[in-house]
Formats: structure tokens, C-alpha cells, sequence
């Protein structure tokens, strides 16, 4: 180890030290898990939904992890996302934003060799001026409304983009698109009605690429495949579907350390509002992560930690910066200040902790905060 790599070594440790939790991503786990999907999808192309800095877990360490086991097709959801990301990334590599591009972001987005999906007909006008202005065809792609009124053209704009010559001359698009708002829940007739549907409408667009399914919809038989697939929650680890076991690999694991550990006389109060109340003598362990920290309120007196495989039921509600735990059911004297309790891990998994909280696993995953020491972990390197 050279002297740079030991001062380096011994900062990151003196870091690990102060921090009240630390978050585990394996890059390993995430590149299996895209290799899962893309044998699932093929022939059809399969990309990364990087937005919200990848989930929360670090865009400028997960796209390139990605890139590194083939993937090019790279989703964000803003224009400053991809700009952020994009030196990270191949210089092949494709980089498409989501939600479109906001009034005079336009040429910026060209300048880049960024690519906007456009959601209206007002983008899809700026996106063609901006084409006319700089002399050149920009590519693009074109989202259609299936079903689920969020984004994209319904009928009437796509037909009218589609005999629009001026459009046709100075936009390339690379594909049309639609969102499905039902794929994790395969038996919903929602999907097929969405499917037909925007069959129906990419065939106003002959010839050109097509993109409908998500993480859920990779799970869907092949019609709903197309040309590219665009997964999110599901390469990290997520259940993409509501039904049988998680086929993907666990990605994100989540610890915090103890803060302190007393005993408390049955009757006594604990937390906020004095919601939990001892009925016995117990013992409570109060740890360094809380609601500033992504861990939700709502998990206060229904969620848990594990310590050793036991669970500790959270005691009360969480805190901005900790949390009380009973742990009455661990051997005295078994944990104490500095030691881990697992919050995401073997024995409780991400969706376990979004149900707990009635969310969602989305939700716990691009909640959790910048205090976490971050670990990256793959074959090669294990790097902070």
C-alpha cells in the first residue's frame, strides 16, 4: 500500500468512526441483477433508470458499474441528472431524460448529444426549432400516453405529430415509448389494454423503435418487451412483481450503531409523544439513525432492527436522528454504544421495510440520506 493509499485508507476510517450508520451497495449484485433482466428481454435491448441519483444509491458509481457489463441505454429523469452523469459514463454510452427538457434547456441538451423524450407537443416543437436553429437533425424520443395520463401525446397530438413533415425532416427518433402503470401486478387487465393500446398508437410512427416495459414489465411475456426495456427498482434488488419469489439479488444493506443502551421500570414512557409505554422492565437501545436519515416516521412502534437474528421492535417513534429499540430479548449486556443493528440486511429485507412503513420500496430506497457512510463493494475493490 503506497502512502497516499494509507492516508486515504486511514481517512476513510476516522469517516467510518463518526457515522451514526453506514449503507452497503453491492456493485456485484447490481451488475447480476441487469444480466438477469437482459437474458429475460432478449433480443430486446435492456437499459438502466439511473434518476434520482440511481435510486439514491449513487449514480456516478452505478451507471458506470453498469457500463461496465455492457449497458448503453441510460434513463434519467431531469436534463441536470444526465449532465451530471454523462462524464462518467462511455463515450458510446446514451443518455435520455425522462421528463423532457423545460424552456431554453433545449440547446444545452443538443450541445451535449443528450437525448429528450418528448412528452408534448410543445417540447416536441422546441426540440424541432432547436434543430432548425443549429442546421442539423436531433435525436429524440417520442413518449404516447397508453393509459396511465401522466406523460406523453394522447391520440389526437400523436396523429397530429405524425403527419407533421416539419417534425418528420429535423427529429430523429430513436423510439416511441409508453409507460405501464400496472406491471407489478401481472394478472391486471390494465396491461394488456395498455399494450394494445400503444400498439395502436406507435403504428402512427412506421419503422421506428419501441419501448414500453418497465422493471415489473420485464416480468411480462415478450409482446410487452419490444425494442428496449427500461428497468428501474428491480436491478436494486427490489420485488418487481407482486407475485412469487424475489428473483433479484439483494443490493443495499443498512446498519446503525447504538448510541446508548439503559433499562427502564415497567410504566415508563419512551419517545415522542410517550407512545410506547413499558409494560414490564425493559431494556432500550437508542441508535444513530432517524427520519433525517430516510428511516420513515411511520415505522415508529412497526418496524425493527436485528441484532444476532433477533429482532428488536422499534419502541416509540422515530426521532429525527434515532431511534429506541426494545431490546429486552438479547442477552444483558449482549450490545452496547458502538455496536451495528442491522435495518436492511439477511433478516429483513427492503420491501419487508417499505411494507412495515405502508410504502413502498421506491420510497425507502431514494429516502435514504447523505449521513450513511457509503461502502461500494465488487469482485475487485471494496472502496468507500
Amino acid at each position: 500500500m503506497t502512502q497516499m493509499e494509507s492516508s486515504r485508507a486511514q481517512v476513510e476510517a476516522a469517516e467510518a468512526a463518526m457515522a451514526g450508520g453506514r449503507l452497503t451497495i453491492d456493485l456485484d449484485a447490481l451488475a447480476a441483477n441487469h444480466a438477469l433482466l437482459a437474458r429475460r428481454v432478449a433480443p430486446a435491448l435492456c437499459a438502466a433508470v439511473v434518476k434520482a441519483d440511481a435510486y439514491g444509491l449513487g449514480a456516478v458509481r452505478v451507471a458506470p458499474a453498469l457500463a461496465g457489463v455492457g449497458c448503453r441505454d441510460f434513463f434519467v429523469a431531469h436534463l441536470a441528472e444526465g449532465l451530471s452523469l454523462q462524464p462518467h459514463l462511455p463515450a458510446d454510452a446514451r443518455l435520455y431524460v425522462l421528463n423532457g427538457l423545460q424552456p431554453g434547456s433545449e440547446r444545452r441538451c443538443a450541445e451535449v448529444g443528450i437525448i429528450p423524450v418528448l412528452n408534448s407537443l410543445e417540447q416536441a416543437r422546441r426540440w424541432r426549432e432547436t434543430a432548425e436553429a443549429l442546421g442539423r437533425p436531433l435525436t429524440a424520443i417520442l413518449q404516447l400516453d397508453s393509459g396511465m395520463s401522466r406523460l406523453g401525446l394522447p391520440a389526437v397530438e400523436a396523429e397530429a405529430l405524425a403527419v407533421d413533415e416539419g417534425f418528420k425532416a429535423h427529429v430523429k427518433l430513436a423510439y416511441v415509448m409508453s409507460h405501464l402503470a400496472c406491471a407489478d401486478h401481472p394478472d391486471d387487465g390494465a396491461n394488456a389494454a395498455q399494450r394494445v393500446r400503444f400498439e395502436e398508437l406507435a403504428a402512427l410512427f412506421p419503422s421506428v423503435p419501441r419501448s414500453l416495459a418497465n422493471s415489473g414489465g420485464a416480468f411480462l411475456p415478450a409482446a410487452f418487451h419490444c425494442d428496449l426495456v427500461r428497468p428501474g427498482v428491480a436491478l436494486y434488488g427490489a420485488q418487481p412483481i407482486d407475485v412469487g419469489p424475489n428473483p433479484m439479488r439483494p443490493v443495499v444493506s443498512l446498519e446503525a450503531r447504538v448510541v446508548q443502551v439503559r433499562t427502564i421500570p415497567a410504566g415508563t414512557g419512551v419517545g415522542y409523544g410517550l407512545t410506547f409505554n413499558a409494560e414490564r422492565e425493559t431494556r432500550i437501545a437508542t441508535i444513530a439513525v432517524g427520519y433525517a436519515d430516510g428511516w420513515l416516521r411511520s415505522l415508529g412502534n412497526r418496524g425493527a432492527a436485528y441484532f444476532n437474528g433477533v429482532r428488536l421492535p422499534i419502541a416509540g417513534r422515530v426521532s429525527m436522528d434515532s431511534i429506541t429499540l426494545d431490546v429486552t430479548a438479547l442477552p444483558e449486556g449482549s450490545l452496547g454504544l458502538g455496536d451495528w443493528v442491522e435495518l436492511i440486511g439477511p433478516n429483513q429485507t427492503l420491501d419487508q421495510v417499505a411494507a412495515d412503513a405502508g410504502t413502498i420500496s421506491y420510497e425507502i430506497l431514494t429516502s435514504l440520506g447523505p449521513r450513511y457512510h457509503r461502502i461500494y463493494r465488487d469482485a475487485a475493490i471494496s472502496s468507500h
